[in-house]
């Protein structure tokens, strides 16, 4: 028997009638609390109904296994992230906190602790909103923790807003292969990427604080994946800043090779605008656009960013401490402090001998003072005698035409 302190009778917009029955949903108001058992959350997840609302009161719930929900248009809400708590730090297997796999699900007030594998993660979904949680490691950065915290991947309309993550061992806020994605509002900390967009379409990044992690928001696309060629990708208006805490992602994840101290890194993406942003503190580089650096055998994949605009954004220190293979690279051809805004350089071999499309140039219309390098690391693998630095931010003058911003469906600011 679920504890049920309503339940009313909804008819569903478009009711079917099947041999003259006319067929309803029925959606309850559940209230638990953890007087009431480990056994019972997990019971109300699976029998839950389209349209319940699931209310956690204060508390904390100690798990063992990890939790599904499949149920539509069911909504978890806490009675906040520091006081509704489910603690995975029994848990006896690898998987998630939290799963759900169906539409119009809304995620709110409540934190996931400790999960041996990811902790809260959406598959294949359409409508999902994670709002004021928080999933947190409390141990700190440690290889041995999940790799993401909030991880929404192959989802449609996807919202996240006012989220905390810490101690991710690959990346906080993660949307992977998924289309039209609002990140904002939300608290990236200690972990290795505080927010990741990968291998997406249409994601607005915004009003995000990113600091103490390795790196604070990448911008990738990756090869050997069913969605390929992310694109129209907009990061404004966040605070990244004193991203410095050593790379502690488990040997070969792609997110191990990212230096500490990288503020905002576009990899292998197209059509990425990055503006109004503040940057200070990131030790090894501020903005950072680069190539995927390693060996692939996938036909499709395009491997040099395309059309990415960087302008408007402030800078504060940052540089001086170039941390990894890469930053140290980089620190012999330019020196210390790095620049503010660094490009690898790298382009197709055709692209270097013919001109580069217009809509697939690079962009830079910052203020005056503002440092750059482009490392020109194509000639120098093909023409090696051509190894000056193209220090000279005037030659990437222009812009691009303006993306529009991302709409969705469940966002009443939209």
């Amino acid at each position: 028997m679920r504890a049920i302190v309503s339940r009313a009778w909804a008819l569903a917009p478009g009711l079917a009638l099947t041999f003259g029955v006319a067929t309803a949903s029925m959606a309850a108001e559940i209230r638990l609390s953890p007087a009431d058992g480990v056994e019972k959350l997990v019971e109300t997840l699976i029998l839950a109904d389209e349209g319940d609302m699931i209310l956690l009161d204060e508390g904390r719930w100690e798990l063992e296994d990890g939790l599904v929900l499949d149920a539509k248009g069911v909504t978890i809400r806490g009675a906040g992230a520091e006081k509704s708590v489910l603690s995975f730090k029994g848990q006896t297997g690898a998987g998630e906190g939290l799963l759900v796999t169906s539409d119009n699900v809304v995620l709110e007030d409540f934190a996931v602790e400790d999960t041996k594998g990811d902790g809260i993660k959406s598959k294949g979904v359409d409508r999902i909103t994670f709002r004021n949680l928080r999933v947190e490691w409390t141990s700190g950065p440690n290889e041995k923790n999940g790799a993401y915290g909030v991880y929404p991947v192959s989802s449609t309309n996807v919202l996240v807003e006012g989220v905390t993550v810490r101690g991710a061992s690959d990346a906080g806020i993660y949307v992977g292969q998924s289309q039209d994605i609002i990140v904002r509002n939300s608290l990236a900390e200690y972990n290795v990427a505080g927010i990741e967009i990968e291998n997406s379409f249409r994601a607005d990044v915004y009003g995000n604080r990113a600091q103490h992690n390795t790196g604070g928001i990448l911008i990738f696309d990756l090869p050997n994946l069913p969605q390929q060629g992310g694109h129209d990708i907009r990061v404004f208006d966040n605070d990244v800043v004193n991203n410095d805490t050593p790379n502690f992602a488990p040997e070969g994840n792609i997110v191990g090779s990212v230096p500490t101290g990288t503020g905002i890194m576009v990899m292998a993406n197209r059509n990425v605008h990055i503006f109004g942003n503040r940057l200070s503190g990131n030790g090894t580089t501020h903005i950072l656009i680069a190539a995927y650096p390693n060996d692939f055998d996938d036909d499709e994949f395009m491997f040099v960013p395309r059309g990415v605009y960087i302008h408007g954004n402030e800078y504060g220190e940052g540089g001086d401490a170039p941390a990894g293979e890469i930053g140290e690279m980089i620190a012999r051809y330019t020196g210390t402090p790095l620049p503010d805004i660094i490009w690898d350089g790298v382009t197709r071999l055709t692209e270097w001998l013919t001109w580069v499309a217009a809509e697939d140039r690079i962009y830079i219309k910052e203020a005056e003072g503002t440092s750059f390098a482009n490392l020109k690391m194509i000639s120098q693998m093909i023409l090696p005698w051509r190894t000056s630095l193209d220090r000279d931010i005037a030659n990437y003058a222009g812009e691009l035409p303006e993306i529009t911003a991302v709409s969705l469906p469940q966002d009443s600011e939209s």
